[in-house]
């Protein structure tokens, strides 16, 4: 004989097939959660933890949450890294022979989330899977809760790396990955993987390539995958269909809204690594990750969701191909010269809920009234959209402007779906008048029923002499006459006392009880009718998902364009000169987050000339805080915005198309893999030499000020040397080793810049202008002075550095640090003085290091 109730047996089979997840267990209109899943909730939902009896002696563990205020304790519970299954009552409590049907109807990770409510509206929710098969790795994504799926594969020595930059890219909610391959080991265990993504295993059956190829068949229903491009592909095709076989485990169903495969290809984007994005500031500020300071705070100035994501797709994956770039330019320029038709498009816009997603919703079986409510507006908004894009003349916005406006399916969600409907689908109030017949009539026996309560309550209040009797309705007890206790003296006698509370009893008459089964039959059959043609409707639109989908990319790119063209608006941004020429030509270039920071007017510009041939290094030198690393990261981000297709904070730029971008910036400790500052440093700058070419631009502040003066200026220069003669990047090269600047006397390509001061006795002013020429000087003792040192101290540090530059090298060297002064000639010649085997040598050879030794040290 069992030890438990027969609810908590079935309670216990189905938490045995979902042992990884939080088991929602529906009990009516709650949802409960037993044993260790209730002491879980309670202490991450801070509900209480109550018992109850299970059937042994000691009492179950268990709490609960009203299943209609379900999503934000999910949201929470998965956005802690939680799995939750969703285990819903299948049959009618009131038909069930024994115990109520459960089952598992969905579960909810990371990953795989589609409601709104739990998502950010402007960044896509990814579901990646890895999979490496030889000298391949397949990487796959898909959002759920838009349908967008794509695959990439990357093989050689290299192509672990390049996955692990295209991984924090795609920053998913969740990976599937195997824990056995070399991205688990190398990366994914390591403290310092940025990457922050809930992780799960590769089901076993995509680890076969056949068995892999027909789960993608299957779904598609194709006979090939050469239509997608996949020719060729392995370990993509696995990691693709893994993703199907989670979703299939997850969602219990076909998921409708995934209905194409994308072949991303890294090699049509500008690259940018993951220590560029961070350093740049493109999505996401180095003070905590968040958007506010950000290059996509200044552009999203987006209407819709669907928008909002495409425009940081845009700024995380800049183009190379020139005739693609232009195009983008062409459609923001048409915007930008039309101020009327941007105010319209504007006012449209707001009008389009997120498409994408309520495409999602249908694909998935999720969508309830108000969804469809919410995708008629947009709908019927697409009409007037198509109208004001009718006489754009540029490619890009016609195309936009092909968009179907799905007004059959507006006219079917208006035809069908009242316009207050309720969100839940089994309670009524879903169907308007004329949709369906049997509908109606049932409607109009319960608006005759209404008039009866009314006509009845009136009959008893005369029949009793009770002037504030009324009927009432409630889901436990039913139907009832409510009296207050001051009037129980007139309660006739064939009155059944139902109910007492505080101040009124409640009763029940035969009469109220034939209406009550007769009603509430009527009633019932009329819920569970509008729940079935409402499933049929939502069936039939999602019929439409791929046209959906389409309109809804359509209107994306229009939101987008709109926003870049309002934004070169606002802040007087030009067009750029896109080409493949090589140069970076600037003037009057601005840092598009810095001059929102300040008041109008007060951002110093400075040009930029590079270009790949004289031109092609800048070495910039002068005092902390006089703007080269303002000055540097601004031409970065000119060369993103002008390669994303969008207008640039300068007065004219023409940019050469870059293929990668490289900064090394800043100084910080790895802490959590123990590396230093010098060593994070060093490992940047070797990724930058292992893969900048000649296309490339390169961004380089303060190489070599994580340990001794005499190495970190070795290694600067040597540095500056491979970039300028081996790689030929275009490079800009912040440093305070003056020594360097020597290098644009005997190197090809290296230029001298410096931002300029100016100084009137004690008094320090920084012109934040970059100019040709080199600085003398780092200031620093002044900047030190700004920040708050003491005075004492900063005398000192005067008097220190008046007896630093009046010795010479090496005594200035050891005053300081005790250490070989920069170049020190002396040591260098006594050492080779030493090791010299003078007998060997002969007359010749002895004349020859004398002058070798009179040329390097005299």
């Amino acid at each position: 004989m069992s030890q438990y109730t027969p609810m908590i047996e079935q309670y216990l089979e189905i938490k045995e097939q979902h042992q990884d997840a939080i088991l929602f267990f529906r009990l009516g209109d709650f949802y409960e959660m037993f044993f260790q899943d209730a002491e879980t909730a309670s202490r991450e939902l801070e509900i209480v933890l109550t018992a109850r009896d299970g059937g042994q002696d000691e009492r179950i563990p268990m709490c609960g949450i009203p299943y209609h205020a379900a999503d934000s304790y999910i949201a929470r519970l998965v956005a802690q890294g939680y799995k939750v299954a969703i285990c819903e009552q299948v049959e009618d409590p009131k038909k069930a022979r024994g115990i109520v049907k459960r089952e598992v109807v969905r579960i909810i990770t990371p990953g795989t989330i589609t409601d709104e409510n739990l998502l950010q509206e402007d960044r896509n929710n990814y579901l990646a899977a890895v999979v490496e098969s030889k000298n391949c790795a397949g990487l796959a994504w898909v959002d759920v809760s838009t349908g967008e799926f794509q695959v990439t594969e990357f093989t050689g020595p290299a192509g672990l790396a390049a996955l692990s930059v295209e991984l924090q890219r795609i920053a998913p909610a969740e990976c599937l990955i195997d824990n056995l391959g070399n991205l688990y080991s190398q990366y994914w265990t390591n403290p310092a993987w940025p990457l922050r993504a809930a992780a799960a295993g590769i089901p076993e059956p995509a680890l076969d390539l056949s068995r892999a190829q027909n789960i993608l068949l299957n779904h598609f229903k194709t006979a090939t995958l050469d239509g997608f491009g996949l020719r060729g592909f392995s370990a993509g095709i696995m990691a693709a269909a893994a993703i199907i076989l989670f979703l299939q485990e997850t969602h219990q169903q076909h998921l409708e809204n995934i209905l194409g495969l994308k072949v991303h290809r890294p090699e049509q984007y500008l690259g940018i690594d993951a220590a560029s994005r961070r350093n740049l500031e493109i999505t996401g500020n180095l003070r905590d990750g968040g958007k506010q300071n950000t290059l996509l705070s200044i552009l999203d100035l987006c209407h819709t969701g669907m928008g909002k994501r495409l425009l940081r797709k845009w700024l995380e994956l800049p183009l190379r191909e020139v005739s693609a770039i232009n195009r983008r330019l062409d459609g923001v320029e048409e915007l930008f010269s039309n101020i009327e038709l941007r105010e319209q498009l504007a006012a449209v816009l707001k009008r389009i809920y997120d498409m994408e997603r309520l495409g999602g919703k249908l694909g998935s079986g999720l969508a309830n009234p108000r969804d469809l409510l919410a995708l008629k507006s947009s709908c019927q908004a697409l009409n007037d959209l198509t109208e004001l894009l009718q006489g754009c003349q540029t490619e890009i916005i016609r195309h936009a402007g092909s968009m179907d406006n799905l007004q059959d399916i507006a006219n079917l969600i208006d035809q069908a779906i009242m316009d207050e409907a309720p969100i839940t689908v089994k309670e009524g109030g879903l169907i308007k008048p004329g949709f369906d017949q049997e509908i109606d009539e049932l409607k109009r026996l319960a608006s005759e029923g209404s008039a009866w309560l009314v006509d009845y309550e009136n009959k008893e209040k005369e029949r009793t002499g009770i002037k504030h009797l009324k009927v009432g309705f409630n889901k436990v007890f039913g139907y009832y006459l409510e009296i207050s206790r001051s009037n129980l003296h007139l309660v006739p006698a064939d009155y059944v006392r139902k109910q007492t509370l505080v101040n009124t009893e409640r009763f029940i008459t035969d009469a109220l009880k034939q209406y009550e089964d007769r009603i509430l039959g009527a009633r019932e059959r009329l819920f569970a009718l509008e729940y079935e043609a409402f499933v049929r409707l939502r069936n039939t639109v999602a019929e439409h998902l791929q046209r959906i989908q389409d309109s809804a990319s359509k209107v994306a790119l229009v939101d987008v364009l709109l926003a870049l063209a309002e934004c070169a608006f606002r802040n007087d941004y030009v067009r750029p000169l896109v080409d493949e020429s090589g140069r970076i030509e600037i003037k009057a270039g601005r840092h598009p987050v810095v001059e929102q920071n300040l008041p109008g007017g007060h951002f110093v510009p400075n040009d930029v000339r590079m270009d790949s041939d004289r031109c092609r290094f800048m070495l910039i030198t002068g005092p902390n805080m006089g703007g080269k690393s303002t000055y540097m990261r601004q031409t970065a981000l000119i060369v993103i915005l002008a390669q994303m297709g969008c207008f640039v904070p300068a007065r004219e730029a023409r940019i050469g198309v870059v293929d990668q971008i490289f900064t090394r910036v800043g100084a910080s400790d790895d802490l959590a893999s123990g590396q230093s500052t010098f060593m994070v440093e060093m490992v940047e700058v070797a990724n930058i030499l292992h893969n900048a070419s000649p296309k490339s631009l390169v961004i380089l502040d303060e190489i070599g000020r994580g340990t001794s003066t005499f190495d970190g200026l070795s290694i600067a220069r040597a540095v500056c040397e491979d970039l300028a003669n081996r790689i030929k990047a275009r490079t800009l090269f912040a440093t305070h080793y003056h020594e360097l600047t020597s290098l644009a006397e005997d190197t090809p390509g290296i230029v001298n810049l410096s931002v300029s001061v100016k100084e009137s006795g004690d008094t320090v002013v920084f012109l934040k202008k970059v100019l040709p020429g080199k600085a003398d000087k780092s200031y620093g003792i002044h900047v030190a002075g700004l920040a708050g040192v003491p005075e004492t101290v900063l005398q000192r540090a005067k008097e220190v550095l008046k007896q630093l530059e009046n010795r010479p090298p090496k005594a200035s060297a050891s005053l300081v640090f005790e250490q070989p002064a920069l170049f020190a000639s002396e040591n260098a010649l006594l050492t080779e003085l030493r090791r010299l085997d003078v007998d060997s040598l002969s007359p010749r050879e002895a004349l020859n290091i004398l002058y070798r030794w009179k040329s390097d040290f005299a």
